[in-house]
């Protein structure tokens, strides 16, 4: 069982990660509102459509500040779909906010609807974060994902990340006869090779979505991480893969039961192939990001020394040892795995 540590230090992004994150467009002039969102007056539990409570609040704002409020969140959320080319954003109503206290970030998720055609999105505001901002550049340039989000001052934007929670996933969709157990088996086992090679930790069932496709014969998957507070952070190897989290025992255990060892190896080598194709492709951009990350403090430096130690136990090389910073270890680290 890995076992995660609630809380961690927020890390600043600092002057050389802004000139990146300037470099390739993630600092427009988007209002500040972070610290405005924490002035809420009142809360009441949000439920889920089934009537359940969940960890998220609904919070209300005096009439005055939510005034002040609408027209900042309609001109971020137009930035952040259409890029700034707009000034029209009447037509967007916020319809709602949550507040989650739980987790790192202590995120916002706003409610948008246009007024036009009742058509609802989403997306978060959250206290920026270093650790965080790395990880979203790696899942960006690593994955098969586009990950939209900005960066202004201590306020962070990001698009909402469509699919099923994985907690409810595992809970409805996994027990259904009709669902193709190999599929979901071979895209969870990607997906755990994929978070343990750029050191993505945390992925219990909360921390990821499954977005399920319709193909032409069968349904394809995909699973995504949507919490990126854990990016080189823990300092056990194991809370990197996320087959050891008690939450995702069920498909862990689907996985070993329909897929041999050869069937395993081959999908974690087509992972190892994907990857190292994408980093190929923005070896410029990769470069850069990891070049900043090796500068920077993003863990107790305890933490890196007991996370070289169990990467050089499990991969059976010294090649860790003199790694000083979380920086330094995950572009070792990706370097080894996919040999960059």
């Amino acid at each position: 069982m890995a076992m995660i540590s609630r809380r961690k230090q927020f890390y600043p992004i600092s002057p050389l990660l802004w000139q990146y994150l300037y470099h390739f467009d993630r600092t427009p002039d988007i209002p500040l509102v972070y610290d405005d969102l924490l002035r809420f007056a009142g809360s009441i539990p949000y439920e889920d459509p089934r009537g359940k409570e969940t960890l998220w609040l609904t919070v209300f704002y005096d009439p005055e500040h939510m005034r002040e409020l609408r027209p900042k969140l309609t001109k971020i959320y137009t930035e952040l779909k259409i890029g700034g080319t707009s000034e029209r954003h009447d037509h967007l109503m916020v319809d709602r906010i949550d507040f989650g206290e739980f987790g790192n970030s202590r995120p916002f998720r706003i409610r948008i609807t246009n007024l036009d055609n009742d058509n609802s999105d989403y997306f978060y505001v959250k206290h920026a974060d270093a650790s965080r901002i790395f990880g979203l550049e790696l899942e960006h340039i690593l994955s098969p994902n586009r990950i939209n989000y900005l960066v202004h001052g201590n306020t962070l934007i990001e698009e909402h990340i469509a699919g099923v929670p994985g907690d409810v996933f595992l809970r409805d969709h996994l027990p259904r006869p009709e669902l193709n157990k190999v599929r979901i088996a071979k895209e969870f086992t990607k997906f755990n090779e994929r978070c343990f090679i750029r050191l993505l930790g945390d992925m219990r069932s909360v921390n990821y979505v499954v977005d399920i496709t319709p193909d032409f014969e069968e349904v394809q998957y995909r699973v995504r991480p949507i919490d990126f507070d854990q990016q080189s952070y823990q300092p056990r190897g194991k809370t990197y893969l996320a087959y050891h989290f008690d939450s995702n025992k069920s498909v862990t255990k689907l996985a070993f039961a329909v897929l041999n060892r050869r069937a395993i190896e081959q999908y974690v080598a087509e992972e190892h192939a994907q990857m190292t194709r994408r980093a190929k492709v923005e070896s410029g951009r990769l470069k850069a990001l990891l070049g900043v990350m090796r500068r920077e403090e993003l863990a107790p430096r305890e933490h890196v020394a007991r996370l070289a130690a169990d990467l050089a136990k499990y991969h059976h090389t010294d090649t860790f040892r003199d790694c000083q910073t979380m920086g330094e270890l995950t572009a070792t680290h990706i370097s080894h795995m996919l040999d960059l």
